[in-house]
């Protein structure tokens, strides 16, 4: 069976500076589209962003991750397999309520 897309938006990706731990990275120089996978076999859920020929983010959402709104049209999550924290800017505040 495989992954299947759940769905996908358009949103601005950033990550954490792994310096300061504080500030934004923009991993993207735009928009770009980033979607949501289940995977029914091993009832896993991934969030993947590809930015050209290389993935922004492959993430795979863990029952321990919370994603935290910290504003209007921004959220964010830690990922600790990949070590670093991701953050999405969306256009509008329903797209990031979905």
């Amino acid at each position: 069976m495989g992954e299947q897309p759940l769905f996908s938006v358009k949103a601005h990706v950033f990550q954490i500076d792994p310096a300061t731990k504080r500030n934004w990275i923009p991993a993207s120089k735009h928009a770009v589209t980033v979607s949501f996978f289940y995977d029914a076999g091993r009832s896993v859920y991934r969030i993947i962003s590809v930015g050209g020929t290389k993935a922004i983010i492959n993430s795979t959402i863990t029952p321990n991750m919370t994603f935290t709104k910290t504003s209007q049209k921004f959220g964010q999550w830690a990922d600790s397999r990949a070590n670093t924290v991701y953050g999405l800017g969306f256009g509008t505040e329903q797209q990031l309520q979905q």
